[in-house]
């Protein structure tokens, strides 16, 4: 199993070096010139900041980089291609749910090598930790087949996170107050650990490696068990000075709506989360329902009830994201989340409520969804742990 003494730091010596990296790693293979052009630096810099991460194999050079690189015609000798080396390094990403834990395993790239998931028996803190710590230690245990060391691990946690200090201050679905997470798991894998809300460490994959590669402005929204908003605002995910930016399951969109957990009444996740919807088929038909996927099925089948809830939150929803269009005003916005497996129930009440709320061009927004399973999620913890890498002073 990697040990702690395997790790080194990134050869980046300036802010400019890892923003070419990162260049590098969303956009890439690139020519030194298209390098420059998308980082803002001079050729003269570029060559600079790439000799030391082609010495250390963070980056490589090809004179062909096969189906990868785009084809350019070009009179005279190809332009040599930089592309990062994925295999360079490994990270570990961590999902926490309420009644389950999933793991995957990626090269530097952000591409899953191997997933795994456990059960959540004991949501206590202790519990979750041994839990995490048992399903770390055998990703790195898998780890030792690929020959390369383990760089970081990523956590990603709902709720209010800090991710500067590693300490997750509220988590409603596994009822936490001020855990510090990123230190404990640390102890137990001696690796460097980031810790973050689940829907920014989603966010950082979908900007980096997903439907936000080259945005400089879009967002994500999540529907499931609750609703969550990452955003991306020139560039940079955007916690706030809080660190809940984007907190758009608490808006409210009915005034007199249900109690929310949060203490307020009609917020957006009273109405639009998955448990929200079952507690409104249940009261409006006055039957038990026992789960999302029986809600589902009543809905497809035509109950008049269980179409009622989906309808009301697809409207909730798309009022939702009209609002963060019409606040920061980003070039897209991706619908994700569990949720989405009941997209067909509600997907023309989003859109309908979207183009109704959305004022004068902010209507134009692209807005699309994109299902992802929980190991998108895990990755994008992975991919949290790759940002805090290539930035983490030296």
């Amino acid at each position: 199993m990697s040990s702690p003494a395997d790790t080194e730091t990134f050869p980046a010596a300036t802010p400019a070096a890892a923003h070419l990296f990162t260049t590098v790693l969303s956009h890439g293979p690139l020519t030194r010139l298209e390098m420059a052009r998308r980082a803002g630096l001079s050729p003269a810099a570029v060559t600079k900041a790439v000799r030391p991460l082609i010495a250390s194999g963070y980056l490589a050079e090809d004179a062909d980089a096969g189906a990868e690189a785009e084809v350019r015609p070009a009179l005279g000798r190809p332009a040599t291609l930089v592309r990062v080396d994925g295999g360079r390094a490994l990270f570990i990403g961590v999902k926490l749910t309420g009644d389950e834990i999933i793991g995957v395993l990626t090269d530097l790239c952000c591409r899953i090598l191997l997933a795994r998931r456990v059960p959540l028996a004991d949501r206590e803190p202790d519990a979750v930790l041994d839990a995490t710590t048992d399903l770390v230690r055998e990703l790195l245990t898998e780890a030792d087949g690929y020959g390369v060391r383990v760089a970081g691990l990523g956590i990603a946690v709902s709720g209010d996170v800090d991710r500067a200090e590693g300490v997750v201050r509220y988590s409603p679905f596994l009822d936490w107050h001020d855990v510090p997470l990123a230190a404990l798991v640390a102890a137990g894998t001696g690796l460097p650990v980031t810790v973050d809300n689940d829907v920014r460490a989603l966010t950082v994959a979908e900007q980096w490696f997903g439907a936000g590669v080259g945005l400089s402005d879009f967002a994500v929204v999540t529907v499931g068990a609750g609703i969550g908003c990452g955003l991306v605002v020139h560039g940079r995910v955007v916690a706030g000075a809080h660190g809940v930016a984007g907190e758009i399951g608490h808006v409210t969109v009915e005034a007199d709506g249900p109690p929310c957990h949060c203490g307020n009444r009609g917020c957006l996740e009273a109405v639009a989360s998955d448990g929200a919807i079952l507690a409104r088929i249940r009261e409006t038909g006055g039957t038990e329902v026992t789960g999302t996927a029986e809600a589902v099925e009543r809905a497809r089948q035509g109950d008049t009830g269980a179409r009622e809830a989906y309808a009301r939150a697809g409207n909730a929803i798309g009022r939702g994201i009209a609002t963060v269009v019409n606040l920061f005003g980003p070039a897209r916005v991706i619908i994700s989340g569990e949720g989405l497996a009941a997209h067909d129930l509600f997907a023309e009440q989003i859109r309908e409520a979207f183009q109704a709320a959305a004022f004068g061009s902010a209507a134009q927004c692209d807005v699309r969804t994109r299902p992802l399973p929980f190991e998108e999620w895990a990755r994008g913890a992975a991919a949290t742990a790759i940002q805090s890498f290539i930035t983490a002073p030296n």
